[in-house]
């Protein structure tokens, strides 16, 4: 990391040593305190199951030196842990640098752990003044090693593949299918990107968001998320621009009018059906009614502007994720992943995108 650093220190908290690292000019402390108060409750109290004994947190201008060196490295093992997750998470590499907060972590040695913090992501998404915020942030990260179980460890043997069907499939109706050479070019990667993230990686959030809660830090959480469903709601208003911005690609022919309805529907999913990963855990502890009144806000001001098939997906994805067990077997595991890619590709196929997807194990050839 060759960036000038601004800020160096070194904290002990309840037996565990926190270094600080910054090339942020000013605004660290409070992240450092916030991340004090995080470590003090999970590592203090009668708790089990703290791991680290040292922290490093890096608080940065951007990820682009964590994004490098994840790029240069590989970890045939796959050890390494990045937010909760095996290896990278969805979107690759270039994805975490839009992250507010990254935790990397090695599954086979988890004496410490390396906590990146974007502040250009904090201050494009309000949290970098906030911290409440900041410290659900934090306390979420530091809860994906807490949350480790069967069903997280079998999730890291699990792939999806998705491709396009031609013709037929469930929810198509009479509807006149599109062609697969009419296809927006870079849809099937980013449906690819959001069935990693709410189907392979759901149970590593659920899980996380649960404990976080059950550690403490609900207000916190809940806070965060009253964040986001304010942020969902801004992104709604930028809506018609996207509209208007694809139709001229219709008028200059560079598009056709069905690809842009999948476009737009591909980006409402995008954009909303993730909010299902930090309503559910909630329910899961008992608190639901914290998240109705978030849930009566995205019913009146953020559902309504979207693609009919939204809503309905959000709801049914997040029963699922409600329902989701610790200890799910591989086979189990499937069965569950099945259901939740059923309700992505059943939403899809509301204008007549049928996806059709293969799951299997990486160890194994169970389909």
């Amino acid at each position: 990391m060759s960036r000038l650093m601004k800020h160096l220190s070194l904290h002990r908290i309840n037996g565990v040593e926190l270094r600080v690292v910054s090339d942020v000019e000013a605004g660290v402390l409070p992240v450092v305190q916030a991340e004090e108060a995080v470590i003090r409750r999970y590592a203090g109290g009668n708790e089990p199951g703290w791991p680290h004994r040292w922290v490093a947190l890096l608080v940065l201008q951007d990820l682009q030196p964590l994004v490098r060196q994840l790029r240069q490295r590989t970890d045939p093992a796959g050890a390494s842990a990045v937010a909760g997750g095996t290896g990278l998470p969805p979107g690759g590499a270039a994805a975490l640098d839009y992250r507010p907060v990254v935790n990397v972590y090695d599954l086979a040695d988890l004496a410490g752990c390396h906590v990146f913090v974007n502040r250009q992501a904090m201050v494009r998404e309000g949290y970098w003044d906030d911290p409440l915020a900041v410290q659900g942030l934090l306390a979420h990260e530091h809860a994906h090693p807490l949350a480790e179980n069967d069903t997280t460890r079998v999730s890291r043997q699990l792939q999806v593949q998705l491709f396009w069907a031609d013709s037929g499939g469930p929810g198509a109706g009479s509807r006149q299918q599109l062609a697969a050479a009419s296809y927006p070019p870079q849809a099937l990667r980013l449906l690819t990107v959001l069935a990693d993230k709410l189907c392979l990686y759901a149970p590593r959030e659920v899980f996380a968001n649960e404990v976080t809660i059950r550690r403490g830090f609900g207000a916190a959480l809940l806070h965060l998320d009253r964040s986001n469903v304010a942020n969902a709601g801004r992104g709604v208003a930028g809506r018609p621009d996207l509209r208007r911005q694809l139709h001229e690609q219709v008028a200059a022919g560079t598009l056709t009018p069905a690809a842009a309805e999948v476009l737009l529907l591909i980006g409402d999913l995008r954009g909303y059906l993730d909010l299902a990963l930090e309503t559910a855990p909630f329910y899961r502890t008992g608190r639901g009614s914290d998240v109705q009144q978030l849930e009566a806000d995205l019913a009146t001001t953020v559902f309504p502007y979207l693609a009919p098939a939204v809503q309905p997906a959000y709801v049914a994805l997040r029963e699922q994720y409600i329902a989701l067990r610790a200890d799910l077997t591989p086979r189990d595991l499937v069965a569950w992943s099945e259901r939740v890619l059923h309700i992505l590709t059943a939403a899809l196929a509301e204008p007549g995108l049928i996806i059709q997807y293969r799951l299997q194990l990486a160890s194994s050839n169970n389909t």
